[in-house]
């Protein structure tokens, strides 16, 4: 994986030429997402919004997520970053969001969802969304910026490529 500055400034550019805005839905990465956006000079061209929801009542209040999608999935789940980044979408004026949800550890995991598990989802205003699963591994600081990173990829493949096909 690329280092995040780079992947960042990639992002930026990628999104610049086209025109296009970005917002960030977080929960595990608690906005190191868009810290590392924010970290390119020019960002305010081509960065919206980044959404922190670290807490499930804040995925319901700033994103929309269902309370019933939550109650039956769990907050790491395809179907909740799929929400999320759908939510991000529509309370921002962004044209493409990114969502992640995972369980950076130490504890926390179980036999179905351990620690490194981690949802990623994508959204494009007016589009189709995506979700993507990964299972990362080391300390909770290497997981969570593992995350950042594949993230960030999946922006730079979405744009690029101008499809949510992430695999």
């Amino acid at each position: 994986m690329k280092d995040i500055s780079v992947l960042s400034v990639e992002v930026g550019e990628a999104l610049s030429e086209r025109g296009l805005m970005l917002a960030t839905a977080e929960s595990c990465t608690g906005g190191w997402v868009a810290q590392a956006v924010t970290s390119v000079t020019g960002s305010s061209r081509w960065f919206e919004r980044g959404f922190v929801t670290y807490a499930n009542v804040a995925k319901q209040e700033m994103l929309g997520v269902d309370a019933k999608t939550l109650a039956r999935f769990g907050a790491v789940s395809e179907a909740v970053v799929r929400e999320m980044a759908a939510g991000a979408i529509s309370h921002s004026h962004a044209d493409i969001a990114l969502s992640v949800s995972g369980i950076a550890g130490p504890g926390g995991g179980s036999e179905d969802k351990p620690v490194g598990t981690v949802w990623f989802g994508w959204a494009v205003k007016e589009g189709e969304t995506s979700a993507l699963r990964l299972a990362l591994h080391g300390d909770r600081q290497t997981i969570r910026r593992q995350a950042v990173g594949a993230a960030l990829e999946g922006v730079l493949k979405l744009v690029s490529h101008g499809s949510l096909s992430c695999g």
